[in-house]
Parts: structure tokens; C-alpha cells; sequence
């Protein structure tokens, strides 16, 4: 629980980084908006490429397989059911809190708990998870932000989100872990490398946002603590329960609820400031469900452990 407790307040430390950096303009605007292209075009597909390069027996096999199904059921159901709590929330707050509840910090937080609980296992079954996030993302994580879209707009964003960089990487992780293909070392350690600065920048990318959000107006906005509650306490108790009732806690079913449980992704902000749709509100949610985390997984932990 250390270690878990140390990954939630390491994040804290960095976002203070990208805070100072925006505060004393040493990252400017268009710093930030360089800093977000690089992580979205470079790093992110760095770390996807490097998540698939595991090794695996005959015996786990068979839960790979089953963590493929199980993961597309659980964004199937947490859209679901986000749909349905979001529906009091009005216009372009909905639009974040919904993209809020769908994407969760999967690789900087939730990776570490899976290792710290069940070992290198669960983290392949998180790449899984992992990679249906970098699906979801690039094709319905952008249709939230832009709405609804005619016919042949939604072919044009379907097309862009098939050949988008994060998801070209999903296409070579997947062809290396079916043929079981791996790169030479020396490649890998480099690819590992790149992929690892994506945890830092997105938060440093975060404290930057954060850096001019006016905090106390936020803290009078009832919609902020009800989306805490819909992404920390309700969404988690709805896929623990239904774990519960179809008597499966596995740890391919723990591995899902505890990632599907994390705080909201960093990308929630980033995708605000590229869409420039209230991206104070977005970050916001960011920080405050991160905060939160604190609480909520050590809860979860003791729960489904």
C-alpha cells in the first residue's frame, strides 16, 4: 500500500513542476501546446509499443484471451452507465465528465498497483485494458468532444482515428504478442525509454493547465463533487457488484475493476485544451479525482483483494 500511496503522490509533485513552470513562463502557451503534440504523436505510442513487449506461457494464455472480451465489456458498460449519470449535467460540462468517467490513468498509476498486488501477470491482462483505452481514445473519445457528426465527418474520424500514431502502435503490439515477435534489446530499452517520459510530461502538461484555473470558483460548482462521485465511488461499486453477481474475482476481473477504478486520465485536460472546451473544468477533475485516489483505491483494494 506504500508503494501505491507513493505513485498517487509522486503524480502530485510532478503536476507542482509544470505549475512553477507555467508560473514563471518558462512553459508558455504554446510551450504546452508543443508539449502535447509530442506526447500525443511520439510518446504515447513509445509506451503502448513497450507494453506489449512481454513474454508469456501456455497457462495464462486462456486469461489473455479472456481480458481481451472482458475489457471491451467493461468500457461497453462504464459508457453505460456514465450516459446514465451524466444525464442531470448540461452542454460542455457532461462532455467532460463523461470523457472523465471512460478514461481512466491507466499507465501511471494503475500499471504500479497491478504489479505492487498481483505481480507482471496482471500487468499483461492491464495491457489489454490498456490497449482498448488507446481504441476507445482515438474514435469515441473524440466523438465526445466533438458531438454529433454527419455521416461522412464520423468515416473521416473513424479513418484518422485507425491510422492515428497511438493506435498504428496498438497494431504492432498486438502482431508481436500473436507471433510472439520481440525487438532486439537495444531497440526496446530505447523504445522503453521514450514511452517512460509519458507519465512525467502528461503531468507536468497538467500542472501547466492547472497553473491558471481558478480554483475557488470551481470549488462552488456542485457539478465537480458529483463527478467525484460518479468516477471514484459509483463507477467502481457498479463493476465491483456486478463482478459479485456473475461470481467471477479473478484476477483478470480485479485487474479491470482496478484500472477502470483509477482517477480520471490526464488526457481529459489535454483533449480540453486541444478542443478548447472548458479546459479549466477539465483539469479540475484531473487533479481532484487524483487527489481523491488517496482514499478510494486503498478502499477498493481491501475490498476486491
Amino acid at each position: 500500500m506504500d508503494m501505491i500511496l507513493r505513485s498517487i503522490l509522486s503524480l502530485f509533485l510532478i503536476i507542482i513542476v509544470g505549475v512553477i513552470g507555467r508560473k514563471r513562463n518558462i512553459i508558455t502557451p504554446e510551450t504546452n501546446k508543443g508539449l502535447i503534440d509530442l506526447l500525443l504523436r511520439i510518446l504515447l505510442p513509445f509506451m503502448i509499443v513497450s507494453s506489449f513487449s512481454f513474454s508469456y506461457d501456455d497457462s495464462i494464455k486462456m486469461n489473455v484471451f479472456k481480458s481481451f472480451y472482458f475489457s471491451l465489456i467493461a468500457y461497453l458498460i462504464i459508457i453505460g452507465i456514465s450516459l446514465l449519470l451524466t444525464k442531470p449535467i448540461k452542454d460542455e460540462k457532461r462532455t467532460i465528465l463523461h470523457f472523465a468517467n471512460v478514461f481512466t490513468n491507466t499507465g501511471y498509476i494503475g500499471f504500479p498497483i497491478l504489479n505492487v498486488i498481483y505481480g507482471p501477470e496482471a500487468v499483461i491482462y492491464g495491457s489489454i485494458f490498456n490497449m482498448f483505452f488507446v481504441l476507445f481514445l482515438w474514435s469515441y473519445g473524440i466523438m465526445i468532444f466533438k458531438g454529433k457528426m454527419a455521416k461522412e465527418e464520423l468515416k473521416k474520424e473513424v479513418v484518422k482515428a485507425l491510422l492515428n500514431p497511438s493506435v498504428l502502435a496498438v497494431y504492432i503490439g498486438v502482431t508481436m504478442m500473436v507471433f510472439n515477435l520481440k525487438f532486439p534489446e537495444l531497440v526496446l530499452n530505447s523504445i522503453k525509454a521514450v514511452g517512460s517520459m509519458t507519465g512525467p510530461l502528461s503531468m507536468i502538461i497538467v500542472g501547466a493547465i492547472f497553473a491558471n484555473v481558478d480554483i475557488k470558483g470551481h470549488l462552488k460548482d456542485w457539478t465537480i463533487y458529483y463527478g467525484i462521485l460518479m468516477k471514484m465511488v459509483f463507477i467502481p461499486a457498479i463493476l465491483c457488484l456486478i463482478a459479485v453477481i456473475i461470481g467471477d474475482r479473478s484476477v483478470v476481473t480485479n485487474s479491470i475493476i482496478i484500472l477502470a477504478s483509477m482517477p480520471s486520465a490526464a488526457m481529459t485536460s489535454i483533449f480540453a485544451e486541444n478542443f478548447n472546451l472548458k479546459k479549466d473544468y477539465a483539469t479540475m477533475i484531473t487533479v481532484v479525482t487524483t487527489l481523491i485516489s488517496l482514499l478510494t483505491i486503498p478502499v477498493l483494494l481491501r475490498y476486491i483483494i
